[in-house]
């Protein structure tokens, strides 16, 4: 819950300040060590709800550290 509270935080944010795209990275999963499909399933899901119930066009990337990781938000986000 925490995590996607920070992308949601982030997002109406962005929002409340006109910003028109945003980049992420991915939030906790380097020295915290929280597991990569799950911090990608999170940001993904929130990032997709908040868009639909905000009716918002803001582009969103996510920034990734590895191929694995652009293996993982590849696949969550076809």
């Amino acid at each position: 819950m925490l995590l996607a509270n920070c992308y949601t935080s982030c997002l109406n944010l962005a929002a409340e300040n006109g910003v028109k795209s945003i980049a992420f990275c991915c939030i906790s999963t380097g020295v915290f060590r929280f597991p990569a499909q799950k911090a990608a399933e999170i940001a993904v899901s929130t990032v997709e709800d908040w868009k639909a119930k905000n009716n918002s066009t803001m582009k969103i990337v996510f920034n990734v550290f590895s191929k694995q990781d652009e293996a993982i938000y590849n696949k969550l986000m076809s």
